[in-house]
């Protein structure tokens, strides 16, 4: 790495402790549950984040005695997190799937593993740890997973067959012309990949509800968008209160963040994709109120549809 990039690095390091600096300790713990449709006990191609899965996380003493526990479920993404005030030990922790709530795809019979915690990161009395990925088993394996990954072994001495001898050849009656097909139907509409951009009014309104896909409106702030969130709006904040705020530029911005993020998850087309809002959105906590109001404008513009891109909602059946 080079001496520029060192300084970068640097600067990058100083901006974070600046928007922390002052704050009160805490640990964060998180995690992904995956499906293992092949029960194979490990990641692979085959797999998928699972939704609705109930997590613990528990530890021990030195005598096995439970201390500490708490409980989470997944969200849309497979992704579970845990706040715990004051930054406690952590290190003698584990998590596991305790049970799979309120999931129906069928891959809650069994639980892989418990993992235990890995601490990530440490700085002005805040600890941020990580665990690597659990997971829910179905009851059998998915029929297209591989049956074995050992190959046959060849013969030692393998017997050369004897050389077949060819039939004569067979033609086959000429076959009719079969008439042409009717012409298909021209295909429906798909919403997804037109292009919609909604305002926030249209968000909170209950015949849109079915519109909410990625993420509900019980998800809270700091799980979306992340830990500056969770420093500026706190970890109790839904993303449904967040479409509320006005008035403050931090409750503007967390409204029209979050009505970015949800235009992006139901139009291929808008103008922000779901990665670049969460970038975006942390990008301006971490600055001046100046760039919280910029911002806040550029995600109003971009879900009025700048004009010309209007809200394709219908009412939900």
């Amino acid at each position: 790495m080079g001496f520029w990039s060192h300084k970068r690095l640097f600067l990058a390091f100083l901006i974070l402790a600046s928007a922390i600096d002052g704050a009160l300790g805490d640990a964060m713990v998180s995690g992904t549950v995956f499906c293992d449709q092949c029960k194979d006990g490990q990641r692979s191609l085959f797999d998928y984040p699972i939704y609705g899965i109930k997590v613990t996380m528990a530890c021990a003493d030195s005598n096995g005695q439970i201390t500490m526990s708490r409980e989470e479920t997944t969200n849309w993404f497979g992704n579970y997190a845990m706040r715990f005030d004051g930054a406690p030990d952590l290190s003698n922790c584990y998590a596991e799937i305790s049970s799979n709530g309120q999931s129906s795809n069928g891959c809650g019979a069994a639980a892989g593993p418990a993992q235990k915690l890995k601490l990530m990161f440490r700085m002005f009395d805040m600890e941020i740890y990580s665990v690597d990925s659990l997971l829910s088993q179905p009851a059998q394996p998915m029929s297209f997973c591989p049956r074995s990954t050992n190959p046959m072994p060849a013969p030692v001495n393998p017997v050369r067959p004897p050389v077949p001898v060819s039939p004569p050849p067979f033609k086959l009656p000429p076959i009719p012309r079969l008439p042409p097909l009717p012409p298909l139907p021209p295909m429906p509409p798909v919403p997804f990949l037109e292009a919609s951009a909604c305002t926030h009014q249209y968000w909170t309104m209950p015949e849109y509800k079915c519109y909410w896909r990625a993420v509900n409106p019980e998800m809270k702030v700091a799980v979306v968008f992340g830990l500056l969130a969770a420093r500026r709006y706190g970890t109790d904040m839904s993303l449904w209160q967040g479409l509320q705020g006005r008035g403050d530029p931090y409750r503007t911005l967390l409204r029209e963040g979050t009505t970015a993020l949800l235009n992006s998850y139901n139009s291929l087309e808008f103008s922000y994709n779901s990665i670049s809002v969460v970038t975006h959105m942390n990008w301006a906590l971490m600055g001046s109120q100046r760039s919280v109001l910029l911002t806040a404008l550029r995600f109003k513009r971009a879900n009025s549809g700048y004009g010309h891109d209007t809200c394709k909602f219908t009412p939900c059946k």
